[in-house]
């Protein structure tokens, strides 16, 4: 496969640079379409996609990831002796267009040629997950990155709690690709034809039935599809599950309480545990309702929203 420039990101400007993003799938949506991604299903990916929601600006790691690239770029060829090329460019697979790649960067490294540069940090939590691999949505980036490049090989680095720098050659893997390739084209297919992929259990999938079916019919009943009846199998699991889970962690939560007395921070295994005093002021509401009614049906706001509940018919 080889790539062309779809377009130059020198001084583009940031909120243009979100628009492009949304021509295609690029290296950081790879582990949301294969869902794995912890922090965006493929739901959320779906809407911003279609332009149902506004373009996600970058939180503050992701800002501070890209502050800290040049020197991230800089350190591993001081380290390395390999010199890295910064690449300013939105590159289209020509195989596959909606696969788009915004590099860190491109190196030379002998018996693979041109090589994918990525630069990462990382907090100190996180150094577990580098310690002899990288983590799973990173290889499905560069993955990603060489698919659409045709290049067989990518050195990533990263800057670990700011004082622990590592370095790794990932060579390309034709079965990961393939795998990519399939998923992403079924998930584009999706954004095309206006349909969204199937549902998860994520906040992102929740919110979207609420936005598309805020509100319900009330004199309406139908009946359910066959498969219904699974799903309230697995619903009715669940709950005994969490239900079990629930009890464990609130009784491991007690006697950790216990251990703390009336201190306040207590350490263990390398982790700290608090329980702290805190103070806070509450709204009397039934009181501001029966002294002052039109105040506060002045300041009263109605809401709405849909519960959903399960229960025997009868």
């Amino acid at each position: 496969m080889s790539a062309k420039i779809l377009v130059s990101t020198e001084n583009m400007p940031y909120e243009e640079w979100l628009e492009y993003r949304r021509l295609g799938i690029g290296g950081s949506d790879a582990s949301v379409v294969c869902g794995i991604n912890r922090y965006k299903s493929p739901v959320e990916l779906w809407l911003d996609k279609t332009g149902q929601i506004p373009p996600q600006e970058a939180g503050e790691a992701a800002y501070w990831g890209t502050q800290l690239e040049p020197f991230v770029r800089a350190e591993f060829t001081k380290r390395t002796g390999i010199e890295v090329k910064q690449v300013k460019e939105l590159l289209q697979s020509d195989e596959y267009p909606f696969m788009l790649a915004n590099l860190d960067g491109i190196c030379e490294v002998p018996d693979y040629g041109t090589c994918v540069f990525e630069a990462k940090t990382a907090s100190a939590y996180k150094a577990g997950e580098w310690e002899d691999t990288i983590p799973d949505e990173y290889m499905c980036q560069i993955q990603h990155y060489m698919a659409v490049t045709g290049y067989a090989g990518t050195y990533i680095a990263v800057l670990i709690g700011g004082n622990t720098f590592k370095w790794r050659f990932v060579e390309r893997d034709e079965e990961l690709i393939s795998m990519l390739i399939e998923l992403e084209s079924a998930f584009w297919n999706h954004v095309q034809d206006g349909t969204p992929p199937p549902l998860d259990g994520s906040e992102a999938s929740a919110k979207f039935l609420s936005e598309r079916f805020p509100v319900s019919k009330p004199t309406s009943q139908i009946t359910l599809p066959d498969n219904a009846a699974e799903l309230l199998a697995q619903y009715d699991e669940a709950c005994e599950e969490l239900e079990i889970v629930t009890e464990r962690k609130q009784k491991a939560e007690n006697l950790l309480k216990e251990m703390l007395g009336d201190n306040e921070v207590g350490t263990a295994g390398g982790r700290i545990v608090t329980w702290k005093s805190v103070s806070q002021e509450r709204l009397d509401g039934k009181t501001l309702k029966a002294e002052h009614p039109i105040l506060c049906k002045k300041y009263t706001n109605t809401t709405s929203y849909r519960r959903f509940s399960i229960k025997a018919a009868s």
